[in-house]
């Protein structure tokens, strides 16, 4: 009853488990639940996996942890190969100058950020004239960022015009609607 875009595909596994299919290539039949923890966890808890499938399936305990590490690997990859095609900057001085610029598509600060680097960036950004246009998000840790970037700690980042960093936007958003509560459509950053 949704449009593709707001629901992840699930598949059988060639043991008989449920596994999430996140680009939604895989053989066969699949299930569709609503992009979220928790219809992912309701969808487990309810036995829909087999109920849609006509047959007994395995579902794992953590499915909605699964397919949150797999939404994560795939935001992590997309942001390496928007770094390598020169489309995202990093670094409290270039990001600002990016924003300065009127380059960037989308801000990423790191979730376990200090909240005045946060409120710096939010500054900036709302100094700039793309300020209504610019999304914000903090879904993945400094850690994650800097595994991802190829670098320690990586805090703040910038998504700037290109095919490449908009294919990394996409599966932000992604992760970011799977992450938000059902009413929400994006984490907003705190002032």
């Amino acid at each position: 009853m949704l449009p593709v875009a707001e629901l992840v595909r699930f598949a059988l596994g060639p043991g008989g488990e449920i596994v999430p299919d996140i680009d939604a290539k895989a053989p066969g039949r699949g299930v569709w639940i609503g992009f979220s923890i928790e219809a992912v966890e309701q969808a487990a808890q309810k036995n829909v996996f087999a109920r849609s499938l006509k047959q007994p399936v395995k579902v794992p305990q953590d499915l909605a942890q699964i397919t949150k590490t797999r939404l994560e690997q795939r935001v992590m990859g997309a942001l390496g190969l928007a770094r390598k095609a020169g489309q995202l900057q990093t670094g409290a001085t270039r990001v600002k100058s990016a924003i300065a610029g009127e380059t960037v598509i989308a801000l990423l600060t790191a979730s376990d950020a200090a909240p005045d680097g946060r409120r710096k960036m939010a500054v900036a950004l709302r100094s700039s004239a793309q300020e209504q246009q610019v999304p914000h998000y903090d879904i993945l840790t400094s850690a994650q960022l800097g595994l991802a970037l190829g670098q320690e700690n990586v805090i703040h980042a910038a998504l700037t015009v290109g095919a490449a960093a908009n294919s990394a936007l996409l599966r932000v958003k992604n992760l970011s609607r799977y992450l938000a509560p059902a009413n929400e459509t994006r984490r907003k950053i705190d002032d």
